[in-house]
């Protein structure tokens, strides 16, 4: 019978020309050649994320021996935050635009963008530059800021450079790929990592980019894992809630903690937008002036803190979640001095320094309630952190990835999921979703100008 033969010769033919095309594929220069530039920039992601992160202890360990007593202790504890904070908002302003505050939203405003240059205005190597040096400068300047915010832009930054570099077209995805690759070489979090792409960066995730934030996680997961070995973020816990004063607890830190957030965000975003109005006219002069207002009132926070608010507050929150409990005010002067560090509009992010501020809480809950230091500062963590940035997953895994504590899945969950919920009836609004709509609103009205000015 010929027909059973013509199809067989037709199927003979079709996996011909697919090997064919297969081997074309796998050989090919122009094939190969974005695989290797973007796995190369997600390598350079965890390369710089380590770096960055050496030379921001660095940093504050600078601060921290320019204030002891004697020498220059009056002057780098009264004069070097107004002063350091003032030179910081001048630079962003004029040599790094779009460099101030955390940079998550700068990468969440350029993924709504569509135009390649508008995108650059917020992401490129020049303003990643610009962001790393400023934030070193922030946190020599006893700044209560951290470093992880920024790396997220930086990222961005970095993978959309390589894409254009390589020929790739995907440039959301890039900017997705980029931000979760930032997170998790920052925190050493693979799997916080992809959650934030999902949850905070990617309202609307495509399953397409998939492949994308997979690989570059995992490359500068690699790339920080050689560097710095493998460890967890705050080390090591061991706290569980067995007890019923312990899920009091979990409640306690997650209604308690998803308030105090909210405020947090409420309170900046009002303080951003008024600001904001101040400055227009004579941005520059009144943004400088704001500035090292803002750094003076950091310095006074941080002197009756007795240096405890500076920097990102690793080490307290650290402390608190290995059992010593921190001082019952401890984080509402870091609130304080968080809050005015990130309306002073310099470079800097707010996720360590929220973590302190959560694990702080935590802390001074459980002293309240009799329970015990590390079970609470990590429940604070979740429940504060959920309601600073709204994302409860994101808030939950990153969070259990940092203390490496299996046995305490459901209640942070449970404190994250409370303190999102606490959150949402405070305030609606989502801090980075709202600060990335005035970038998305900057950059437009800056391109209108130009065609005006073109036009005419």
């Amino acid at each position: 019978m010929p027909k059973p033969d013509l199809a067989a010769t037709r199927a003979r033919l079709r996996k011909a020309r697919m090997l064919r095309r297969s081997r074309r594929v796998w050989v090919s220069r122009a094939a190969w050649r974005p695989r290797l530039v973007f796995w190369a920039g997600a390598l350079a992601i965890g390369l710089v994320s380590v770096a960055f992160a050496f030379l921001a202890d660095e940093a504050q360990h600078a601060f921290a021996a320019l204030r002891q007593p004697g020498g220059f202790g009056f002057a780098a504890t009264w004069l070097l935050p107004p002063a350091g904070f003032a030179l910081s908002a001048f630079l962003a302003l004029t040599f790094f635009p779009n460099s101030q505050g955390s940079g998550i939203p700068q990468a969440i405003a350029a993924r709504h963008l569509d135009e390649a240059a508008d995108r650059g205005l917020l992401l490129s190597l020049r303003i990643a530059a610009g962001k790393i040096a400023l934030t070193l400068l922030g946190l020599l300047c006893g700044a209560s800021i951290g470093r992880e915010g920024p790396t997220v832009q930086v990222g961005a930054a970095i993978m959309l450079a390589a894409g254009r570099l390589g020929g790739m077209a995907q440039a959301r995805g890039l900017i997705l790929a980029g931000s979760a690759a930032g997170i998790a070489a920052a925190f050493n979090t693979p799997l916080a990592g992809i959650v934030f792409a999902i949850e905070e960066m990617g309202r609307a995730y495509e399953a397409r980019t998939n492949g994308l934030v997979l690989s570059a996680v995992v490359l500068a997961g690699l790339a920080s894992l050689g560097l710095t070995g493998n460890y967890t973020y705050f080390g090591e816990s061991e706290a569980a809630a067995g007890s019923a004063i312990d899920w009091v607890l979990v409640v306690a830190c997650g209604i308690l903690g998803g308030a105090l957030g909210a405020l947090f965000s409420a309170a900046a975003l009002r303080l951003l937008r008024r600001l904001k109005r101040w400055t227009v006219g004579r941005p520059r002069a009144r943004v400088v002036g704001a500035a090292a207002l803002c750094g003076l009132l950091v310095a006074a926070i941080g002197w009756a803190s007795n240096g405890a608010t500076y920097g990102t507050g690793y080490e307290q929150a650290r402390a608190a979640i290995e059992g010593t409990p921190l001082p019952p005010l401890f984080f509402a002067e870091k609130f304080a001095a968080s809050l005015v560090s990130m309306v002073s509009g310099i470079p800097g992010g707010i996720f360590a320094p929220s973590l302190a501020v959560g694990a702080g809480l935590g802390s001074t809950i459980g002293l309240v309630l009799g329970a015990g230091s590390g079970l609470a500062a990590t429940l604070g963590m979740a429940g504060y952190f959920a309601g600073v940035v709204q994302a409860p997953m994101t808030a939950f895994v990153i969070i259990l990835e940092m203390t490496g504590n299996q046995g305490n899945v459901i209640p942070l969950m449970l404190a994250a999921l409370l303190g999102f919920g606490t959150a949402r009836l405070v305030s609606g609004e989502a801090l980075y979703h709202s600060l990335s709509r005035n970038f998305v609103a900057d950059v437009l009205r800056a391109r209108r100008a130009e065609a005006r000015h073109t036009g005419l």
